[in-house]
């Protein structure tokens, strides 16, 4: 018997025009919505009619397990993420919550729809800051000890990657950057670009560079609405736009 279906939706950064033909077709779709407040309201206008549960930040397992129990009843629900809904977003709990009831993998169906990415969305709007190999790690130890994210930034920060910070700061969590910063500084010159972009492609977007060595959170406004990219040994600014090469190779 055919039990409903899940969406798995990413709404890209906010923007009406960086919502995917194939997300808003998912919204469409579906009986009812799930998903934090404020991702429920930026899709407020393909969501009229529908019924929403919005919740709040930190019930991703509450929200996951309500949009499970929708499925179940026989309905269609989409889970609504910023960004991707794969990359730090509610695919990871959604998945968890099947997995515990024991899940076929046929029954509610599962439809992953991906989205732009917070830092597909940074790198657009800084330059082209990813084109050699890059890694995103977060810097909230909510569900990661701090410890095993420490270690994720060494080895980033020896292997010469460019870095993502997603989660960077918040008002808890002050520490964090300023430890990643030093960790940095110990593999590769102060004077690295690093961009930071907060609320991209929404009406209170702001997009600043800055250099390793001057990478305070505090005074950068850096929060949990923002996106730190750390370049590599070869990256470079240019007219204001943060470059790294395809491949290794004099700074232009």
């Amino acid at each position: 018997m055919n039990t409903g279906k899940l969406y798995l939706v990413g709404l890209g950064p906010g923007d009406a025009g960086n919502l995917t033909p194939a997300a808003a077709a998912a919204i469409a779709d579906s009986d009812e919505l799930v998903g934090y407040h404020y991702y429920i309201e930026q899709v407020a206008g393909e969501a009229a009619g529908k019924v929403s549960h919005a919740m709040e930040l930190g019930q991703e397992l509450e929200r996951a397990a309500l949009a499970v129990d929708i499925a179940y009843s026989g309905k269609t629900v989409a889970v609504v993420s910023s960004g991707d809904a794969g990359i730090y977003g509610m695919a990871g709990p959604v998945f968890r919550v099947l997995t515990d009831r024991q899940w076929n993998g046929h029954n509610p169906a599962v439809e992953t729809v991906p989205g732009v990415s917070a830092l597909q969305s940074a790198a657009a709007l800084l330059g082209s800051p990813l084109m050699q190999d890059f890694c995103a790690i977060s810097l909230s130890n909510l569900l990661t000890p701090w410890e095993q994210i420490r270690r994720r930034l060494e080895a980033a920060a020896a292997g010469d990657f460019v870095t993502v910070l997603y989660n960077p700061r918040s008002r808890r969590r002050v520490s964090q950057l300023q430890e990643a910063r030093d960790i940095y500084l110990a593999h590769r010159s102060s004077d690295t670009p690093v961009g930071i972009v907060r609320h991209a492609f929404r009406p209170e977007q702001a997009v600043s560079l800055a250099v390793l060595g001057g990478l305070d959170g505090e005074r950068l406004g850096v929060d949990m609405f923002t996106t730190v990219v750390i370049g590599n040994s070869n990256t470079y600014v240019h007219n204001g736009r943060m470059v790294t090469p395809r491949g290794y190779e004099a700074k232009g």
